[in-house]
């Protein structure tokens, strides 16, 4: 089952010669309390890039023109404890944007270094996968969830198919 449509966004920056991405303390709802990138379910009649740019705006302020998006591809999520958990994310990278982060009422967002991604405070799959995406590789993965829909069983990588 390929599961709900949902986006993430990670915006990226070069400051003092060190690149970083911005992630966010997720406030409510699914994932509260992780630190996760920017995103969420793709509206009715909406592309996976104008959610992941309406999502941005949303979640920090900050404005992310379709243009300015790289496809970092598709990871899927199978939980086999909550099949109507499973979903199809479309990753997205951008290094242009407008405005400054801003906290809002779902995430509270800070930069991160990219070398020191804050993978104990996150899902974790994301260690297997957004160093990655965020170093230029287009994913097709499937990650599978243990029982306790938090720690990964296997990872299957079909970004060669």
């Amino acid at each position: 089952m390929a599961g709900v449509p949902v986006t993430l966004c990670f915006l990226t920056r070069e400051f003092d010669g060190v690149q970083q991405v911005l992630l966010g303390l997720k406030k409510t709802g699914f994932g509260r309390g992780k630190v996760v990138g920017l995103g969420g379910h793709v509206e009715p009649g909406e592309s996976d890039a104008e959610a992941a740019c309406r999502e941005v705006q949303e979640e920090s302020g900050v404005v992310v023109l379709q243009e300015d998006l790289r496809d970092a591809g598709v990871v899927t999520f199978d939980f086999p404890a909550r099949p109507e958990w499973n979903m199809s994310t479309r990753l997205f990278v951008a290094a242009r944007w407008a405005g400054e982060p801003a906290e809002s009422a779902e995430i509270l967002p800070e930069w991160f270094d990219v070398e020191a991604l804050p993978v104990e405070q996150m899902w974790q799959d994301a260690a297997h996968w957004l160093p990655l995406a965020l170093n230029g590789t287009v994913l097709r993965l499937t990650v599978v969830l243990n029982g306790d829909n938090e720690t990964v069983r296997e990872v299957l990588d079909y970004s060669n198919l």
